[in-house]
């Protein structure tokens, strides 16, 4: 039987996102040491590929109480007001610090504007009434990334460790049912040894982000698995509202480039949602039909409609359209985009831009507070693995950036002002939390592993899509539940391998979707279930909650 190294940290964040390296750079502030864990380059994450912005008042005709009400209205009565109020007053001394370390926003300057209203070039997008979102062109999170990581790896008592997946936490429910649960670290496997890890911390912080690779059809990089939420579950954290999974309205529709977001920031500079009648009609526009913003109301309201006429039509997309603006302009506003589009063939300038759905953002996660402290003892969750309150039931646009640097801070200030506590409930005796690989063999049958992926990304998307009823839900639950049964045996009986893990962490979360849909009783927000009506979203609601029981 094989037993793993231990290695000791003050602090572990598994993730490097940006909540995730934000967390870390404001833990390393104590001097303390720290381990970042990402299952790939520190690089690869779905913070790096965000393209709209950071929101947040940054404009003398904007207030806190404005941006507050559009989160409010967004999130369908379940958001969190004074979780709403916190994060968005905290807004500008966050960005604030991150120009500090070198961020660059785009300003009106840059643009060749000359009105003194405001230094930054604010953007706007669905289910905002006022221009507030912060961008740098339209690649702002490869320029928050850029920063963060050069920020982190500036930090000597920060150790980066690429190419290591989190397996589980080491949580005290393994051993002693009896005392209240406590996370002690976690189970890593480094990808390139091939051998497991045990880091131990008296902290613990999940930044694993999101979980778009669940579904066939997504935004999110392939490292979007869930992790963090379905280690958490194992472990016995509460986990919150998974049914609200957002679907980003407009994913570029192209037979050979995938996953490639048309921000929602087009939107906000006039584009407008056209669809065919048939092959050969000349496509008009739809949303009048759905919101009284149009093309400007919230993602969910637009996500159901594109789908709504998609089916309605029979056609395989709808269409952007832009050609207001000049290609001069539209290469200055979004030169990634724009170089993205030309590569399909399309000219933004001249053309149609063809526009499907795709899972992009989880509202739901581990059970936090606004400080992302977790129901486990030592455990915090930050970015989008956390549910904190923010969101509700539909994220307002470019407010989770926003979060995962807000959300980080306070974290922090936490964990600090409990980390000699936290350090005191460690366990004497560390060998007794070493991992260890019992029986398990090699397995020749990695096809097992290629096949319930496809199977369970492929009805996540036909039964729990944007479109969801009790039957298709049911049909689901019943297909997952072997598939995880399948999972776990195959699990136990073979050696741990990193394709393993993120099928084994897909099919938790999936289920945990499923089962939150089953326990709403409402079209709520993101979850839209035919049989039952939207209730008025004024009226609060409660969250669906979760929690593993040993």
């Amino acid at each position: 039987m094989e037993i793993s190294e231990i290695r000791n940290y003050d602090h572990i964040v598994i993730g490097s996102g940006l909540a995730g390296l934000s967390s870390a750079l404001h833990l390393a502030k104590s001097g303390r040491s720290v381990a970042v864990i990402t299952k790939r380059e520190i690089d690869e994450c779905n913070s790096r590929l965000a393209q709209g912005g950071v929101a947040c008042v940054m404009d003398r005709l904007d207030t806190f109480d404005e941006h507050v009400e559009d989160t409010l209205t967004a999130g369908a009565g379940l958001c969190k007001e004074d979780v709403v109020r916190a994060i968005v007053e905290e807004g500008p001394a966050a960005i604030a610090e991150l120009i500090e370390l070198g961020a660059k926003f785009t300003t009106r300057g840059d643009l060749g504007y000359t009105d003194a209203r405001s230094e930054f070039d604010l953007g706007r997008e669905g289910g905002h009434h006022k221009r507030r979102v912060l961008h740098a062109g339209d690649i702002t999170g490869a320029e928050l990334e850029r920063v963060m990581v050069a920020a982190v790896k500036a930090r000597p008592n920060i150790t980066i460790l690429e190419n290591h997946i989190a397996v589980d936490l080491v949580v005290s429910c393994g051993f002693d049912k009896k005392s209240p649960n406590r996370c002690f670290g976690a189970y890593v496997l480094d990808i390139e040894k091939n051998k497991i890890i045990t880091f131990l911390a008296p902290a613990t912080v999940i930044a694993c982000g999101g979980t778009g690779k669940v579904y066939l059809y997504t935004s999110n990089p392939d490292v979007a698995c869930g992790s963090g939420i379905a280690m958490a579950y194992r472990a016995g954290a509460e986990i919150a509202n998974m049914e609200f999974v957002q679907f980003h309205p407009t994913i570029l529709h192209h037979p050979t480039i995938r996953s490639f977001l048309i921000s929602e920031a087009l939107r906000g500079e006039g584009a407008v949602l056209k669809c065919r009648e048939n092959k050969n009609a000349e496509p008009v526009e739809f949303m009048h039909k759905y919101h009284p913003m149009k093309s400007l109301a919230p993602r969910d309201v637009v996500a159901r409609a594109i789908d709504s006429e998609m089916k309605r039509t029979g056609e395989e997309c709808v269409y952007l359209d832009i050609r207001m603006h000049s290609e001069e302009e539209l290469k200055r506003r979004f030169p990634n985009i724009f170089a993205k589009c030309l590569e399909a063939g399309v000219n933004m300038a001249k053309d149609l831009i063809p526009v499907v759905p795709a899972a992009r953002f989880m509202c739901g996660g581990i059970k936090t507070g606004i400080d992302g402290a977790s129901s486990i003892e030592g455990l915090y969750a930050v970015g989008e693995t956390a549910c904190t309150g923010l969101h509700g039931a539909n994220r307002l646009a470019s407010n989770s950036l926003l979060e995962a640097l807000v959300v980080s801070r306070f974290a922090a200030k936490s964990i600090n002002e409990n980390f000699e506590r936290f350090k005191e409930s460690r366990p004497t005796k560390a060998d007794s939390l070493n991992w260890r690989s019992g029986n398990a063999i090699d397995s020749d049958e990695q096809v097992v592993i290629a096949h319930n992926w496809d199977e369970i990304r492929r009805f996540m998307w036909d039964y729990v899509g944007i479109y969801r009823t009790n039957k298709r839900l049911e049909r689901a639950k019943n297909r997952i539940k072997l598939i995880r049964k399948e999972i776990e045996k195959y699990y136990w009986d073979f050696t741990v391998t990193a394709d393993l893990i993120e099928l084994r962490n897909i099919a938790t979360v999936a289920e945990l979707i499923i089962d939150c849909s089953l326990l709403r009783h409402e079209s709520r927000g993101l979850h839209y279930n035919a049989d039952y009506p939207f209730l008025d979203p004024e009226l609060e609601c409660a969250d669906t909650v979760i929690q593993r029981k040993f």
